[in-house]
């Protein structure tokens, strides 16, 4: 039993022993930066450790060497990045530079560690200047896909220099170029009486389309927005219900002869019970409300006006009732036959609520169909 009782401890002291690597296994494989970070975590808690001092020492003056050779071979290349390597591998020193200012024991073995802040910051602004310069050429090309591509030079640029001449405006220039503005129509249904049915399931797809952020490289757009922002679209989606039916009623009747046995029927002169056995003849009445439509979906590019896709959505509701009367001895019938007994028919919703209904699964099917299509852009 105790010798059970040490492993929780032991294998804590692994844990323990692991988590304060001198950094000697980064050194031997070459990762210096690591090497010098594991290093300075392990001096914070023990000053002394004379392995992590030697390992500080050896992997800090291979990792500022390795990092100004770096940069030496980049400031003589051709690559139009070249300035993000520079400023990538300045970062490194610097980071370095810090780390060991903030460790007392440290700086006993490297009293100055070397920092390069200007030449940081130099790296920095020129990195910010090519990628700005790359992503105006991108956007004069008047592309969807050269307009991403600007996008991301222009935030890369924001993220490294904040105020970067009009960096803000380049950035929602070439956002605005690079969404896919899809302009949704009203859902055509050739039929007055239902038109309100069919608002309510427009206004569903206009709620999902206008919260829609699965891709944001697509933007969606009602007509009536679309012409108060004088928008021309690259898409335009037409929605009509081709056929639908409500109100297909159907109703059946079941009739069963039911009997039980070793029922009492009575009692003798002597009050003792007289069993037998009981009849009745239960009728059960299903009633169902069938309604179902079909809503065809195109996607048409706007200037070619060609349908680059469609689809045929179906969707189908069905609202039921039953009841039941029996004639003969209720105690033949179970609980649930008595209970069905009880029950009268019940009056089914209006044709604007059933045609409501039949249209949920065509919106549940329009959602995944737009999101498939979509995400491609």
């Amino acid at each position: 039993m105790k010798f059970y009782s040490r492993i929780p401890y032991f294998i804590c002291l692994l844990m323990v022993l692991a988590g304060c690597t001198t950094g000697k296994n980064a050194l031997q494989k070459g990762n210096y930066e690591a090497a010098v970070s594991k290093a300075v975590d392990r001096l914070k808690s023990s000053p002394k450790n004379s392995e992590a001092l030697t390992v500080l020492s050896k992997a800090y003056d291979l990792s500022l060497k390795n990092g100004l050779r770096i940069i030496d071979e980049a400031k003589i290349s051709t690559n139009v990045l070249r300035w993000e390597t520079i400023m990538e591998q300045y970062g490194k020193i610097n980071r370095m530079a810090d780390e060991i200012n903030g460790c007392p024991s440290c700086l006993e073995v490297v009293p100055a560690p070397r920092k390069f802040v200007r030449e940081y910051e130099d790296a920095r602004l020129r990195s910010a200047e090519v990628r700005y310069a790359l992503g105006q050429n991108l956007l004069s090309e008047n592309t969807r896909e050269s307009a991403k591509k600007a996008l991301q030079n222009f935030e890369m640029v924001k993220q490294w220099v904040p105020g970067y001449k009009d960096i803000n405006n380049k950035i929602e220039d070439a956002y605005w170029a690079s969404v896919l503005k899809v302009v949704l129509r009203p859902v055509i249904v050739n039929s007055d009486y239902y038109k309100l049915s069919s608002d309510y399931f427009q206004q569903q797809i206009e709620n999902y389309t206008t919260n829609y952020r699965n891709n944001k490289y697509v933007a969606f757009y009602t007509e009536k927005e679309a012409n108060a922002k004088r928008l021309v679209p690259d898409q335009v989606i037409n929605l009509r219900f081709d056929d639908f039916i409500v109100g297909q009623t159907y109703v059946k009747e079941k009739v069963e002869k039911l009997k039980k046995d070793s029922v009492e029927v009575g009692r003798t002169r002597d009050n003792k019970p007289v069993y037998g056995t009981v009849t009745a003849e239960l009728s059960v009445f299903e009633k169902s409300i069938s309604s179902s439509g079909l809503l065809g979906v195109t996607i048409s590019d706007w200037q070619t006006r060609k349908v680059v896709t469609q689809k045929k959505l179906p969707g189908t509701f069905v609202w039921t009732d039953s009841w039941a009367s029996y004639r003969g001895d209720e105690r033949a019938l179970d609980r649930n036959q008595l209970a069905l007994t009880k029950r009268r028919e019940t009056v089914p919703p209006p044709p604007l609520t059933l045609f409501v209904e039949f249209t949920k699964p065509i919106y549940s099917q329009f959602v995944d169909y737009l999101n498939s299509y979509y995400s491609r852009f």
